[in-house]
């Protein structure tokens, strides 16, 4: 079995330490986060990582075994030195579309990137050209494309065990890229399609006047002739929640993935009709670590060819509904066509907000 040389370039909580912060079951599943999913990895070793938080670095290499000379504070000379397969980016959005770029210039394999994919269209554009060019896989962590209730929602679906979708509606109270890139991903991998048109309502005039991150609800047609709701606004008992509906049954994701039904078309007793009836949900006789099932999927794009379950195409779909939802609300409240043509819009994810010093060495500082 080959093994793949690892690194993680930005090494805050998604990059090193999340898992250190679950302290009880949920609709993750561990080892979920960078580092420690390469660390569980049996075939991958994770060799190196860069940082120019020295303290992060600090704790990043106490964390996971790594020596001072495999720690950097450019990533640029990590790439250089250290020979890697696989790349994490998990530095704010704001850096992350040149990081990308120069990562998969560099000739490494594959790269796994946090969400949001990037903060404009046009950023989007070139991380996605410049992996394709380089043909370097790039997977993007929306992560509930990688959760086994997802994907086994999505088999059932492939399945024809759903009939025909009809609508998929996802409520979560969010940014529309920040964790809006969580729910319009989900939405179109349940949808199985691509949006032609979208129309949209923000949470106010004012909001959606500015690239500021912002709540909002919209519509959806797919290329499939699936529709599609999004709430992102205030959604009162309806805590991420997602909704997907066919000819011949549905399935209901409630409480942020810890409970799914399945409900499917029955014959009615003492009638031709037939009535919707609950039945058990398929349940995985094993449940992988999601970091484990991401990086498997990686390594499969490296050695066949075939893309992550979320590339890098995907997650800019993502971005340009959010953006497309809002342009319909700026314009008038108006049908808005996809792709756009203008690439320089952008939604300033909430992600960035501080960025320039971590919320980590914020933390020690003020401890300190």
């Amino acid at each position: 079995m080959k093994t793949y040389r690892a690194g993680v370039i930005g090494l805050g909580r998604m990059g090193s330490t999340f898992d250190d912060e679950m302290t009880r079951g949920g609709s993750l599943f561990l080892p979920y986060c960078h580092a420690p999913s390469y660390h569980a990895a049996p075939n991958v070793e994770l060799v190196a990582g860069a940082d120019i938080h020295d303290e992060q670095a600090a704790i990043f290499g106490e964390r996971w075994g790594l020596a001072s000379d495999h720690l950097y504070s450019d990533y640029r000379e990590m790439l250089d030195k250290e020979r890697l397969d696989l790349v994490s980016v998990c530095t704010t959005a704001r850096l992350r579309p040149v990081i990308v770029q120069d990562v998969a210039r560099a000739g490494v394999k594959a790269i796994w990137a946090e969400k949001p994919i990037s903060l404009s269209l046009k950023e989007a554009d070139d991380m996605v050209e410049v992996c394709r060019e380089h043909g370097v896989a790039l997977a993007v962590n929306c992560a509930r494309r990688w959760n086994p209730f997802f994907s086994e929602a999505r088999r059932l679906i492939d399945e024809g065990q759903l009939g025909d979708i009809l609508q998929v509606t996802v409520y979560t109270e969010c940014g529309l890229s920040h964790n809006g890139s969580h729910a319009i991903d989900v939405l179109r991998y349940m949808a199985g399609g691509d949006a032609q048109w979208v129309f949209g309502e923000m949470e106010s005039d004012e909001a959606a006047a500015g690239d500021n991150d912002l709540q909002g609800n919209g519509y959806m047609v797919f290329d499939n002739d699936v529709r599609a709701y999004l709430r992102s606004t205030i959604c009162g008992a309806a805590s991420w929640e997602v909704d997907v509906i066919g000819t011949a049954g549905r399935i209901r994701s409630l409480n942020n993935s810890e409970e799914f039904e399945l409900i499917q078309m029955v014959p009615d007793i003492g009638s031709s009709k037939n009535t919707p009836a609950k039945i058990p949900f398929p349940m995985p006789a094993r449940i992988q670590g999601m970091g484990l099932t991401i990086v498997a999927d990686l390594i499969n794009a490296i050695e066949t060819g075939e893309p992550p379950k979320c590339s890098g195409e995907d997650a800019r779909a993502a971005l340009e509904i959010a953006i497309g939802l809002r342009e319909s609300h700026r314009l008038g409240g108006v049908k808005v066509d996809l792709p756009l043509a203008d690439r320089s819009l952008r939604i300033l994810s909430l992600e960035i907000s501080g960025d320039s010093l971590p919320a980590r060495i914020r933390r020690l500082q003020a401890s300190a």
